[in-house]
């Protein structure tokens, strides 16, 4: 399905203390990207999950959820359109908090995030721990609009933006790693805007897909 883009306008960066990633440019709009149709999610309905390689799985309702420890967040975002935009203004919930309600497997290497809608994405689990990745409730001071992922998203800002699963669901912890929706698209396993990780092709070598270099 194509992407949805409103009310985008690209510009070069003027604060120097914040740097763009090869290709892109800054924004101050928040474009909306979508794969689909938005959900719409009764808060009464809501719930929040961690499963697979865990002891015992955990699972929060929408009060039980708005009363862990929340912290602010102002992270610069990075879209692979190649828009980002710089400082944005969130509160949440903290990964590092959530895996403290779980005793995890030693063979949970990777994450899948599911979201309401069917939406999926993959990554290292080390990506999402030491205050790298949050689940975002509150934007600008608001409730996270339903067409930027509300009533809840994860954000993991230091990867590119698809990585940061709107109406998010919860997370499944698993051994390997295996792609989730764009990634079984032809987008990038890991998805690091630094490196320009958009596509597969992109992705470091490995001995799966190392031949198709040759």
């Amino acid at each position: 399905m194509p992407f949805v883009n409103k009310g985008f306008h690209a510009r070069r960066p003027t604060d120097g203390a914040h740097k763009l990633p090869p290709g892109q440019y800054e924004t101050q709009d928040f474009p909306v990207l979508t794969a689909g149709p938005t959900p719409r999610i009764p808060l009464v309905n809501w719930e929040f999950r961690l499963e697979g390689l865990v002891e015992s799985p955990a699972k929060w309702t929408w009060n039980e959820f708005n009363a862990l420890p929340m912290q602010s967040f102002n992270p610069d975002i990075h879209c692979v359109t190649k828009w980002s935009k710089f400082n944005t203004k969130w509160r949440g919930v903290s990964l590092d908090t959530l895996l403290e309600h779980v005793q995890l497997k030693p063979e949970a290497k990777f994450v899948m995030a599911f979201s309401y809608g069917g939406y999926t994405t993959n990554l290292p689990l080390a990506d999402l721990r030491d205050g790298k990745a949050f689940i975002g409730l509150e934007y600008e001071g608001k409730p996270l609009a339903p067409e930027h992922g509300g009533p809840a998203r994860l954000v993991v800002p230091h990867l590119y933006f698809w990585k940061s699963a709107k109406w998010v669901q919860g997370l499944r912890f698993m051994a390997d790693d295996e792609p989730g929706f764009w990634e079984d698209n032809g987008y990038s396993m890991h998805g690091d805007p630094w490196k320009e990780e958009r596509y597969r092709a992109d992705d470091e070598p490995t001995l799966d897909n190392a031949r198709f270099r040759l």
